[in-house]
């Protein structure tokens, strides 16, 4: 990864791939000419293409692999025939599976899949967490230091320039140290012959430091491209560019894991939260919330009807999905690849899917509420176990497929036109089709399948952050820092109240009375509300193992249900029972760095246990 004084840069590595903007508009150059260092940093347009690249090195966690899998929790239950997947290679206690070669199929989206070190085209399949977060960081640092070399700009153009920068490089920090916990904290050129020595930070000290580059960054970064003198050049081409509240909401989150339980208690010996460190997230959280509710951000919670274009979109030119929600998230290369995401983990194979697919689990879909916004085994809720998918919280209906469901608009295949899913149906398969009772909606349409073919036209990104994870993040930061459901952050929303924000977009009333009474009944009510709103996005694992509660046998346990479909065409006997203990010990708190790469030098060591 070292940067030679002579730079070949081709086409192919500086283009804006992901609508940003024209490439002439910052590129002018044949493909493959060598440019110098004075070509690349003396100028804005060539300094920003330079920097460019590092929008390239976010890997898109639907598209990386062919049998990729992005929720690695209580939340999904492979197929029988799928046990290669990293969830169920997590449950059977392989955590060595993120890596290619690691026993696994070769199929995270946390490694490059055996490409190489740092690929950075436009194949979503070569793209890894890992390597290409080390050289995010480097090729930030290179940045970084050639700065002084940017004679022929302005002082909002530099600005813009370091704020993306270091926003970069807190970023994969903050990815690293999520996954592996505290690292070396990288914040010059490391020269390529030096002897490396620099010794692992804790999880607090890593994200201290990451969270210093964050706030940097916002105060250099625009609110609104589209709205800044440097966003002009490409005026309509801005929504994927990182702004100060992308910096500030990755600041909050990163201050809310180093708050949060499992690292406070590595920390402090205390298994609870850290209220300093939970005060400074929510008061970037609340910075995020006041720019959006002002108008001075382009962020919105999309409309209830629109909710599902959080993760993919349905058209022909592949529009990606996530505006105006989304504040963070990978681009798209070629969003056709959706449809093999859909086809190897979401499709039942008699619709045109592979030999194997992953289900919800029946554990994870009894999260979802009523309509009336109750758990379902809250006093009143009005569950009723003989109609048990009747009257249920929207969200449900968006996110989940049952019994009867229809998987098919047109006339063919009329077998499989509805879902059959009670046993003996011809969608529950637990070596091929649905093991749980249950497949996932949220990425699909009854459209996605082999007789209508819509799947060719989706486009599924699952993005790193949105805002309605921003309501519910400063909900909790606010609550253990300040104490209270009805605290605040001076001047901006209540915890209930941010919370309740994402309810009310779907239709559902705000937080029952009985759980705000104290800290530990609105905890658990804000647990499921995350479960819920942002179910399947990727995010269950790391909340689980933060609340360390991973360890605990009800998130251990994953359940299918048996059932028969009676005469009216409602479930009866229906059951719930445990196919799928996880191995989990206090070491699956952190996956185990590659072995290769902590024997460099003995002051970097391997994580505990491992």
């Amino acid at each position: 990864m070292k940067l030679s004084k002579k730079l070949t840069l081709s086409v192919s590595v500086l283009l804006l791939v992901f609508g940003l903007g024209s490439c002439k508009k910052y590129l002018d150059r044949p493909l493959d000419a060598n440019i110098s260092e004075r070509d690349v940093f003396t100028n804005f347009r060539s300094f920003q293409g330079f920097t460019e690249e590092l929008y390239h090195a976010l890997p898109d966690m639907t598209k990386s692999t062919w049998n990729n899998e992005w929720n690695m929790g209580d939340d999904m239950l492979s197929t029988t025939n799928a046990n290669y997947r990293i969830n169920a290679e997590f449950d059977n206690g392989n955590y060595r599976a993120w890596q290619t070669g690691g026993g696994g199929w070769d199929n995270s989206w946390l490694d490059d899949n055996g490409s190489g070190p740092n690929n950075l085209g436009t194949d979503p399949q070569r793209k890894g967490l890992w390597p290409l977060s080390w050289y995010g960081i480097r090729k930030a640092n290179v940045g970084l230091a050639n700065l002084d070399k940017l004679t022929n700009a302005t002082d909002e153009e530099k600005n813009v320039l370091r704020g993306q920068l270091l926003f970069f490089r807190g970023f994969f920090h903050f990815q690293l140290m999520s996954f592996w916990g505290g690292l070396p904290y990288i914040d010059t050129v490391l020269s390529s012959s030096a002897t490396l020595t620099l010794p692992r930070l804790s999880y607090r000290e890593t994200a201290l430091k990451a969270a210093k580059d964050l706030e940097d960054a916002a105060a250099l970064l625009p609110k609104n491209w589209d709205a800044s003198p440097v966003g002009q050049l490409t005026q309509g081409l801005n929504k994927q560019r990182v702004t100060s509240s992308t910096a500030l909401a990755i600041k909050g989150r990163n201050l809310l894991y180093a708050a949060s339980p499992m690292q406070n208690q590595m920390e402090t010996g205390v298994n609870d939260y850290d209220a300093e460190l939970s005060k400074q997230a929510a008061d970037a959280f609340a910075r995020v919330i006041r720019m959006s509710e002002s108008g001075e951000s382009q962020y919105k919670l999309l409309p209830w009807d629109k909710w599902s274009e959080n993760v993919f979109t349905i058209s022909p030119d592949g529009r990606h999905p996530g505006y105006p929600e989304v504040i963070f998230g990978p681009p798209t290369y070629e969003s056709w690849r959706s449809r093999w995401s859909l086809v190897n983990m979401f499709i039942p194979p008699p619709l045109g899917g592979e030999a194997g697919i992953s289900s919800p689990a029946a554990n994870y879909v009894n999260y979802f509420g009523m309509a009336n916004g109750l758990p379902l085994d809250a006093a009143g809720s009005n569950y009723d176990p003989s109609d048990p998918w009747s009257n249920r919280d929207p969200r449900f209906y968006k996110s989940i497929t049952y019994d009867g469901v229809r998987m098919i608009r047109g006339t063919g295949n009329a077998d499989y036109r509805f879902a059959n899913l009670f046993n003996g149906g011809n969608l529950r398969l637990e070596s091929t089709a649905s093991r749980s009772g249950y497949l996932v909606r949220k990425f699909v349409t009854d459209g996605c399948n082999n007789v209508d073919n819509e799947w060719n036209n989706i486009n599924i990104v699952v993005p790193y952050l949105r805002l309605a994870d921003v309501y519910l993040m400063y909900a909790e930061a606010v609550l253990h820092g300040y104490g209270t459901p009805q605290s605040s952050v001076p001047g901006t929303l209540t915890a209930v109240e941010a919370v309740n924000k994402v309810r009310t977009r779907a239709g559902i009333p705000g937080v029952d009375q009985r759980f705000l009474g104290s800290k530990e009944a609105f905890m658990s009510e804000l647990m499921r509300e995350r479960a819920v709103e942002l179910a399947f996005e990727g995010l269950r694992w790391h909340d689980l193992r933060r609340w360390n509660v991973a360890d605990q046998m009800k998130y251990r346990e994953k359940t299918v249900i048996d059932f028969d479909r009676g005469p009216n065409g409602k479930p009866i006997n229906l059951r719930e029972r445990v196919v799928v203990t996880r191995v989990f010990e206090k070491k699956h708190n952190w996956l185990p760095l590659p072995n290769n790469q902590v024997n460099l030098y003995p002051s970097f060591g391997q994580n505990e246990g491992w």
